[in-house]
């Protein structure tokens, strides 16, 4: 009597290529070799961005110890008010990610869409809270290169402290120096915003045809969350030295 058999089962070959599995590319062997290789490419990914960021944060270590009077002066100019509800926006993000990514795992349909598109909401409002604040720094002349005429103007507040860094022994354009560094910095973190906010919006539109949750394919949620919760540190660190600890400053006072 002849018994036929299988190399191997749940699909397996004796190739030990899964088959039948379309979340599994074909240059992989399994599953598992799968989620190793693509979460160590997203690792290297993210240590490429901290050095590029990590170039901006030495350059505003660089000035700002070449110049902390002109930093204190320039920081006391942000608001502080719309810089905290910004980071309090963007740590509710990470929350509402980290239940997304943990809803794509447990291949929860529903609640994967409804915190995609919490995550999607909190991120588009820390880019128009952000645009409010670029706005009023138009507005006041703060803008390198562009719109600086902050000294130039003859309002009080701006008569006011061109005084404190005058007795201070720092210039204008030490202070504006500053404002380089400072939209240099969240500039390019606001870019990164918008990159995440496009991959959630793309992702949202997967969820809801069941890419994530029809097969074990979480994978991708957890690496948009890698990404997510990077920009989010990257604030973490923008936050007090932009607004908190350049902005303690001997003139006196506060923002």
């Amino acid at each position: 009597m002849v018994t036929e058999t299988h190399p191997v089962a749940h699909g397996q070959h004796g190739d030990g290529h899964e088959h039948h599995n379309p979340v599994l590319h074909h240059h992989f062997d399994d599953i598992g070799q799968q989620r190793e290789c693509t979460g160590l490419g997203m690792w290297l990914f993210l240590a490429t961005e901290a050095m590029m960021f990590g170039g901006l944060f030495f350059t505003y270590t660089l000035y700002r110890s070449k110049f902390p009077m002109a930093f204190h002066e320039g920081s006391h100019h942000l608001n502080i008010v719309l810089g905290t509800a910004n980071t309090f926006v963007l740590l509710f993000s990470s929350l509402t990610m980290a239940m997304a990514v943990w809803s794509a795992a447990t291949r929860q349909r529903n609640k994967l869409i409804i915190f995609l598109v919490a995550t999607w909401i909190l991120g588009a409002a820390f880019i128009g809270i952000k645009a409010v604040e670029w706005t009023t720094d138009w507005n006041e002349g703060l803008v390198p290169a562009l719109q600086w005429n902050f000294y130039q103007r003859p309002e009080p507040e701006n008569v006011e402290s061109l005084r404190r860094i005058t007795e201070a022994g720092t210039t204008p354009d030490q202070v504006k120096m500053y404002f380089v560094v400072y939209f240099c910095m969240t500039g390019l973190h606001a870019i990164h915003m918008l990159i995440g906010l496009a991959v959630v919006a793309y992702y949202i539109f997967l969820a809801k045809r069941g890419q994530f949750t029809r097969y074990p394919n979480d994978q991708p949620v957890e690496i948009v969350g890698l990404y997510w919760h990077f920009v989010d540190i990257i604030w973490i660190f923008l936050f007090p030295l932009l607004y908190l600890i350049a902005g303690f400053h001997p003139f006196g006072g506060g923002h």
